[in-house]
């Protein structure tokens, strides 16, 4: 047999494939969608086979070639490289940049060892086919409904499960999960489910709900948690079919799944789901493009859905079913009250930044045997330290932020760059040993309850308190059983989480966020009040009838966005949301893209930025000025962005793909990257 010519895509940034010789090998016939080893510049890496041929623009005698392929393992499906594919042209990335990376580390490794292991684990682990569910439990009217409608669906709809916190959609999942199996047992074929988490914390709860309701079916989970040979081995029993649930973060949506006929995407509206670095994708957007592509259902569930897919649900575009009411029987939504910490009114007696009538709320709590949950989105003892005698602030010195205080560790961090130091003795500036925290922290927050509620047991659950891997489904383990009297918390203890004795929610400092220069900054803090306030309350009430409350501090009680979070009216604070956006021409009305610049000097990243505006010569697209980004210096590199918009999304994705020929054509030191659909601007 001749020497075939191999097109690999590689992890370079480089916008092409490259072509390598095959000489057959010990009878290896090498396949499209299989891994090779190859040479590149003065290394050896692994690629994938895109495509073969017997013609090259590169002569025959200067192509290299390649060393192995990776034949013991099933090849990538052909579907699986259509997505990376879409992903690619999308996202304006080379395809080795998406497929790639999305592949486990060992994978992607020169030697085998790994894959040969995981492998034998895989062909010596019996497949059971039972996907009977155990102990499911009996559906209310309304899950029902959804459920069956679900279990209805025929090719391809996306449908928003719009349920308030509570209502149960965990349950309505797992009764669709286990409809898509028994049928596709029934019709004798095999089929996958992937469900979606934004969070690595939320995985195991899930993962122990699923393994129970379905002992007998192989259960997958996927996130950047896992340690590399775990990864592998769970990755490999859905790339094979093994696995029949395959649970995971917003990588798994790049997961190869031969038989998927379902796809679940939980907490949809979640930023958690766009990736921030590299490719910069968002996990939901292909998951309802991989539904559209395979022909197959794919529900996004929330209790406070993006605006994105309000507007499609208005549209007609989704199809919508609602939970308007908590499963359990007697459990009812928490009573939401506003603590005045308004300047014009009497002043409200605080405690290191703790109102007396939320202090009082959680001594009534502990008196009862019940939890409570103080939400604050800011880890560390205080966001700064500062010297009253001169002015000095902790500024971190490679970036325009404040470096953080974690007073027990006695360090200043900086929350950006890494960059940390040991807390001055006296200020740098003047020598004044009297310096003072500003600000409040999860830490701050912890000390102060510790000298109010000696007797109680208190928890800090966030970045700082959970570093060691597993400490944080211990702590969600030791609040489950009852073990924490007050929890304290950031956004990691916001969503997803079933506590049960917990009937009592403080929110923290949540002013600053209405009047952030994002416009989409009302938006996350409505399904963030939202998404924390639904911790409270989800058992049935009890028989003194005290039902849980949600107690929010604010110097701007009557502001519109609390009336809507004290009214639970998501619908209405929507729909106010989307005709603003109309009117401002803001997403989703408009489609968006950002150029990002980093360089030494900001002057360097603006000039560069300038020069990608002149390769700018379309009617159709609106460009903005070059700016600093609002974050300008980070870890001692200075950045700048460009955003470009457009009211039409074909339009915007025909000029992209102009632009960037244009862009990677330019000379120039700066580093720089598109992000299309950005969500921080």
């Amino acid at each position: 047999m001749d020497a075939r010519i191999l097109q690999i895509a590689l992890d370079t940034p480089l916008d092409n494939s490259f072509d390598y010789l095959w000489q057959p090998v010990d009878g290896v016939v090498p396949q499209v969608g299989q891994l090779a080893l190859v040479p590149f510049g003065r290394r050896e890496t692994v690629g994938l086979i895109i495509g073969m041929s017997q013609e090259s623009d590169v002569p025959r005698e200067k192509l290299k070639a390649a060393l192995a392929v990776r034949s013991q393992m099933p090849p990538l499906s052909a579907q699986w490289l259509d997505l990376c594919a879409f992903a690619a042209d999308y996202y304006q990335r080379p395809l080795g940049e998406v497929a790639l990376p999305g592949l486990p580390k060992n994978l992607r490794g020169i030697k085998t060892t790994s894959l040969d292991k995981a492998l034998k684990k895989l062909a010596a682990a019996a497949e059971n086919a039972d996907v009977t569910p155990r102990d499911a439990p009996v559906l209310n009217r309304a899950q029902q409904t959804a459920a069956d409608a679900i279990a209805d669906l025929a090719g391809f709809q996306p449908v928003l499960l719009y349920g308030v916190t509570g209502s149960g959609k965990t349950e309505v999942y797992l009764h669709a999960v286990a409809h898509m199996l028994a049928k596709a047992a029934a019709d004798g074929q095999a089929a996958q489910v992937l469900i979606l988490v934004p969070e690595i914390n939320l995985t195991p709860q899930l993962d122990a709900n699923v393994r129970a309701r379905f002992p007998g079916v192989t259960v997958a989970t996927l996130h950047s948690g896992l340690a590399e040979g775990e990864r592998l081995q769970h990755w490999m029993a859905a790339h094979t079919g093994h696995a029949r649930i395959v649970l995971g973060t917003r990588l798994a949506i790049l997961a190869s799944l031969p038989h998927l006929k379902l796809i679940i995407v939980d907490e949809e509206h979640d930023p958690s789901y766009k990736q921030q670095e590299g490719l910069r994708y968002s996990a939901r957007d292909l998951a309802i493009w991989r539904a559209h592509q395979l022909a197959i259902p794919v529900v996004l569930g929330s209790a406070t859905p993006s605006l994105e897919t309000w507007q499609h649900v208005q549209s007609g575009r989704y199809r919508k079913l609602e939970l308007r009411e908590r499963a359990v029987a007697d459990a009812v939504l928490p009573k939401v009250g506003l603590i005045d910490l308004e300047r014009k009114a009497p002043r409200e007696q605080l405690t290191e930044g703790l109102s007396a009538t939320l202090l009082a709320a959680v001594r009534k709590r502990i008196e009862r045997g019940e939890q409570s949950l103080l939400f604050l989105n800011r880890r560390g003892y205080a966001p700064v330290l500062n010297c009253d005698s001169c002015g000095w602030i902790s500024n971190c010195t490679r970036c325009s932020a404040f470096m953080v205080l974690h007073k027990r560790d006695r360090r200043l961090r900086c929350h950006h760059c890494g960059f940390e130091q040991r807390i001055p003795l006296g200020c740098p500036d003047c020598g004044n040993v009297d310096l003072q925290p500003l600000g409040q922290g999860t830490q701050r927050v912890e000390e102060t309850l510790q000298a109010i509620f000696p007797e109680a047991r208190i928890l800090r659950i966030d970045a700082d308190s959970t570093r060691r891997k597993g400490s944080a489904q211990q702590a969600f383990d030791a609040v489950h059983r009852g073990e924490v009297d007050i929890l304290i918390g950031t956004q990691m203890v916001a969503k997803g989480h079933d506590f049960q004795n917990l009937t009592l929610v403080g929110v923290l400092n949540p002013d600053t966020a209405l009047f952030s220069h994002d416009y989409r900054a009302s938006e996350r803090l409505f399904a963030q009040l939202m998404q924390v306030a639904g911790r409270a309350g989800r058992a049935a009430q009890k028989e003194d009838g005290n039902a849980a409350e949600v107690l929010i501090q604010t110097r701007y009680p009557h502001h519109p966005l609390y009336a809507a979070v004290r009214a639970h009216d998501y619908d209405r604070f929507a729909g106010e949301l989307l005709d603003e956006r109309r009117q401002a021409c803001f997403p989703p009305f408009m489609y968006q893209a950002l150029l990002r610049a980093e360089a030494r000097e900001l002057q360097q990243a603006l000039d560069f930025l300038r020069a990608a505006v002149a390769c700018v010569d379309n009617a159709d697209i609106t460009v903005n000025d070059p700016v600093p980004m609002t974050m300008t210096r980070v870890a001692n590199v200075d950045r700048a962005q460009l955003l470009v918009e457009c009211g039409s999304r074909p339009a915007l994705q025909a000029f992209l793909k102009e632009w960037m020929t244009h862009l990677r054509a330019m000379k120039t030191r700066v580093r720089w990257s598109l992000e299309v659909d950005p969500v921080d601007i």
